[in-house]
């Protein structure tokens, strides 16, 4: 094997390695976004209020 070609190679791991370097961390930070936008979208809704009275929601109905 030729010095050139091993030179090559190692530049190609090394180059292959910094780019999935590169992809992880923008992969986290989008998901790291992603929960932040989700987080914010669960604590925009309203607070259930209790509507129902108290006997109604306990039972489901399997036989209609």
């Amino acid at each position: 094997m030729e010095t050139g070609n091993i030179a090559a190679l190692a530049t190609t791991i090394a180059s292959t390695t910094t780019n999935q370097a590169v992809n992880i961390a923008v992969a986290k930070k989008a998901m790291e976004i992603q929960e932040s936008s989700a987080l914010a979208l669960v604590q925009a809704l309203p607070a259930p209020t209790p509507n129902l009275p108290p006997h109604l929601g306990r039972n489901v109905n399997t036989t209609a």
